[in-house]
């Protein structure tokens, strides 16, 4: 992979470049204004693209990748929100690489990845978008076409990826539909074979220990989160940046991680007071967080020196719905020979053989597989006690009948 190579709009900068008018269909952190940068992960072969979103300051990457096609043009996975910086940063591959050819959906209940693939497509209007199959949404199960997608030019991927155009390129798998009871999961891996590079969604992924490139263009909410206290002033340096980029790790992936205490919001109300500052941004000194002194244990535990792992969330409410299914998509996935992982959000990309990736899904199992009779840091299970919040809300989603419950390990 080419070493690292960042691209920001180096022009005069205004509000309008980063603007994304529709952030109230899913209002998340920064809402209409979201920066992006380009990296070059791949000479003249593939592109990353990331911006950030998040709720309540915890932010984090989501990623777009482009790859170049060897017959020219550009198959795009995962659009992001297309601001005008965006659109001109993919407009540059363009002018040298050849038009965008397919756009691809690779997820069916990712809302956060499925708002911006018509809003991106317009932008392109030669391009043919490929969803995965099974595509729903909540409240009303509504047709594709009254999503935002463009109707003359939307199809489903085929189960039999050898039927796609792009087929010689790229080969994929399709894990699920798993029911969810309200919804249901989906996920397509895409394998690029000239390259070697295995791309996904939401299934797999590795943490970095300091923040990347995109959560630092604006250090606000990693200060935020460094604090210990409401009355905190946290000096803006490297070790305050990484502290507030950890524990955000930590929320993003279990919500609650064991290490974190909710203070009666009576203290909240009354520290708040005595915070230096209580503006809006500030959220009027709010700040309902106690971390324990060891915190970090949790957190490296997570990264594990840049471990490959299934996101708890996953883990313990999507996945555990179906064990087998999930296990046999792992395997297929493992079957191909890549050498390099993008995932949608964290890092990126991530130097990994195939049965790492296979025993990333091991938490499934009674007995985790075995490659070459060694276990790799992807086998090792995560603590389980941050993940006693998890547990508790699928507890009462269960109790309420709203989610099927867990199936037996495999």
């Amino acid at each position: 992979m080419a070493d690292d190579e960042y691209i920001v709009n180096t022009q005069q900068i205004y509000p309008k470049d980063f603007s994304w008018g529709l952030w109230p269909v899913v209002p998340l952190y920064p809402y209409g204004r979201r920066q992006t940068i380009r990296k070059e992960v791949l000479k003249d072969t593939i592109w990353n693209f990331d911006q950030i979103q998040g709720i309540f300051y915890v932010v984090v990457p989501i990623r777009m990748t482009v790859v170049k096609l060897e017959t020219g043009g550009l198959l795009v996975y995962a659009p992001v929100a297309p601001t005008p910086e965006c659109i001109r940063l993919v407009n540059e591959l363009v002018a040298e690489h050849g038009n965008v050819k397919y756009i691809i959906l690779p997820t069916i209940s990712g809302i956060e990845h499925k708002v911006f693939v018509g809003p991106f497509a317009r932008y392109f209007p030669t391009a043919q978008v490929f969803v995965a199959p099974h595509q729903w949404s909540f409240p009303l199960n509504l047709p594709l076409s009254w999503l935002g997608l463009p109707s003359k030019r939307t199809q489903v991927l085929p189960e039999d990826s050898s039927k796609t155009p792009f087929a010689d390129e790229f080969d994929y798998a399709i894990l699920g539909p798993i029911d969810l009871g309200p919804g249901r999961f989906a996920e397509v891996a895409f394998f690029h074979k000239r390259s070697h590079t295995l791309l996904v969604t939401d299934s797999v992924l590795s943490i970095p220990e300091d923040p990347p490139a995109i959560v630092l263009l604006d250090p606000y909410p990693l200060l935020f989160h460094a604090k210990d206290h409401a009355s905190d002033i946290v000096a803006d340096i490297q070790e305050n940046r990484r502290k507030g980029w950890q524990r955000i790790c930590l929320f993003a992936l279990y919500f609650q991680p064991r290490a974190l205490d909710i203070p009666q919001w009576s203290q909240v109300l009354q520290d708040a007071l005595k915070a230096p500052q209580r503006s809006k941004k500030a959220y009027f000194g709010l700040y309902p967080f106690k971390w324990q002194s060891d915190w970090q244990r949790s957190f490296y535990a997570l990264q594990g020196n840049g471990r490959l792992f299934v996101a708890p969330i996953l883990q313990t409410l999507i996945l555990n719905r179906a064990p087998k299914e999930t296990i046999d998509w792992a395997e297929k996935v493992a079957r191909w020979d890549f050498q390099w992982i993008i995932p949608c959000h964290f890092d990126s990309p991530i130097k990994a053989e195939p049965h790492q990736f296979r025993q990333a899904f091991s938490f499934l199992e009674k007995q985790p597989a075995v490659s070459g009779g060694l276990f790799s840091s992807s086998s090792y299970p995560l603590p389980e006690e941050d993940f006693k919040a998890l547990k508790e809300i699928d507890a009462g989603l269960n109790k309420f009948g709203i989610v099927p419950a867990p199936k037996e390990k495999v």
